[in-house]
């Protein structure tokens, strides 16, 4: 039997065999058969047999066909397109335009070599170059893969060759510094802005669906980048100094840069127009709360102006495989997480919890709970499969022993964490993959440095707890 058709039936036997395992004592028969399509639909995430989407498809229509949510056909038709009413994935979905915007005028590509000309001169300023490059990119780009993988890579892989610094040749001299550097950067910038990473917005919506918390992008950013902006400044330093490249300086990547830039020639309209309308919808993200102005709406509005100006067109919005490709995978993620909630499965879950963990101080209580939650992405390939799997129990459990006014602090750090655990694996986020098929840097030195930096960023996100909460 192939690995593949074996990653297939993994899924649909965790169902069965859960499907046919008696109901706990507290739960009815029909949630319990909706949590074995749902624990078949988290495994078929991290296993990924058929694309990510089709598995959360398959499992909403299931769940619909069987009435598991409601024997009613038309109350279960509505509950399986709930998702795709839902504000959130809307603006995941026109977040990844922002995404398209950047990459098709050339402003991000810009962006990273003007990083790369004027703070490449060393070593260690071409890693600040690569982190800088990412985090002037990271508000308007919800996906670390589009954005580190797709945006920043080819430009960064470059820099090392000009050395002769290659996976085969002396890769410790320039080219394994800059993979984890750039790794290690966007996990942090993921965590900075809650629209760095797509499975942020995903959890703030089923964080406000589980705990009634409702987080706004000022709120988060509050919290977030006093937190992340010191690591952010540290993060290159610290490899430096744990993983240094031999290569000290580096006078020849200002001047390819310089060269790759007179290649683009001078800054196009669309580039001043994609940058005008990214920095306009920043401003509505921000204060848009106060001047009563909803983020999605925004975000929607501001990618219609970007095609009337033909900064984009309607062919790369329709033809944005990537975009609905994540508007149907969040969208029915989000139905299925509301249906725990709607069979009773967060209600019995919370009672379970308060027995196990009233004795806890609040504060013992938090802590261990940012640590379990961080380190379980140890088990999962997928930030989202992570989110939709775990958060609702979190937030659950959350609301059930710490108190309401620190609740929404806590939510945030919680949900901030999704960043920055990325860097446990070669396999823990979107972009890590990709830096690590580069070939620089082996398997066993990425689990070290991933043990080591997780380590170091976990124990920044508690001291959030302590500061903020």
């Amino acid at each position: 039997m192939s690995k593949k058709a074996i990653s297939m039936l993994i899924p649909v036997l965790v169902m069965l065999v859960v499907w046919f395992i008696p109901a706990p004592e507290g739960l009815s028969t029909n949630a319990w058969h909706f949590m074995a399509i749902f624990l078949g639909v988290v495994v078929g995430l991290v296993l990924e047999p058929v694309p990510a989407a089709l598995v959360g498809l398959l499992g909403v229509c299931l769940v619909a066909l069987m009435g598991i949510i409601d024997p009613k056909p038309a109350e279960g038709v509505k509950w399986a397109l709930s998702g795709f009413s839902n504000s959130i994935i809307w603006l995941i979905f026109a977040a990844f335009m922002f995404a398209a915007g950047y990459q098709k005028t050339g402003l991000g590509k810009r962006i990273s070599l003007i990083m790369v000309k004027f703070m490449g001169k060393s070593s260690l300023g071409l890693g600040y170059a690569v982190a800088f490059a990412d985090l002037l990119l990271a508000p308007f780009m919800p996906s670390n893969t589009a954005r580190s993988g797709g945006t920043i890579f080819p430009i960064a892989i470059n820099i090392p060759q000009i050395f002769n610094s290659t996976p085969e040749n002396e890769p410790r001299k320039l080219g394994a510094y800059i993979s984890w550097v750039a790794m290690a950067a966007t996990c942090v910038t993921s965590s900075m802005f809650l629209t760095a990473l797509a499975p942020n917005l995903l959890a703030v919506d089923l964080i406000a669906k589980s705990a009634k918390v409702t987080i706004e992008w000022g709120a988060w950013a509050k919290i977030m980048i006093p937190l992340m902006l010191p690591l952010f400044l540290l993060t290159p330093l610290l490899a430096y100094i744990v993983y240094p490249p031999t290569q000290k300086q580096s006078p020849e990547a200002p001047i390819w840069a310089a060269n790759e830039l007179k290649k683009m020639g001078s800054v196009t309209f669309k580039e001043i127009m994609m940058l005008f309308f990214a920095v306009l919808a920043l401003v509505l993200w921000i204060f848009g709360k106060e001047l009563g102005v909803d983020a999605t709406m925004a975000a929607i509005s501001i990618v219609s102006l970007m095609v009337l100006c033909n900064v984009i067109t309607w062919e790369d919005i329709i033809g944005n495989k990537g975009a609905w490709n994540v508007l149907v995978w969040f969208a029915t993620l989000v139905a299925l997480a509301g249906g725990l909630a709607k069979v009773g499965i967060l209600k019995w879950i919370g009672t379970l919890a308060e027995s196990s963990l009233s004795g806890l101080a609040p504060l013992s209580l938090m802590i261990a709970m940012l640590v379990v939650f961080f380190l379980l992405h140890y088990f999962f390939a997928s930030v989202t499969a992570h989110v939709s799997a775990l958060v609702p129990v979190f937030a659950l459990i959350a609301v059930k022993f710490i108190a309401p006014e620190q609740l929404p602090a806590f939510m945030i750090l919680l949900a901030g964490s999704l960043g920055i655990m990325g860097i446990i694996t070669p396999y823990g986020t979107g972009p890590s993959p990709i830096w690590y098929g580069a070939g620089y840097i082996s398997q066993a030195r990425w689990w070290a440095l991933g043990a080591l930096f997780a380590a170091i960023y976990l124990g920044v996100l508690l001291l959030g707890v302590f500061i903020f909460v």
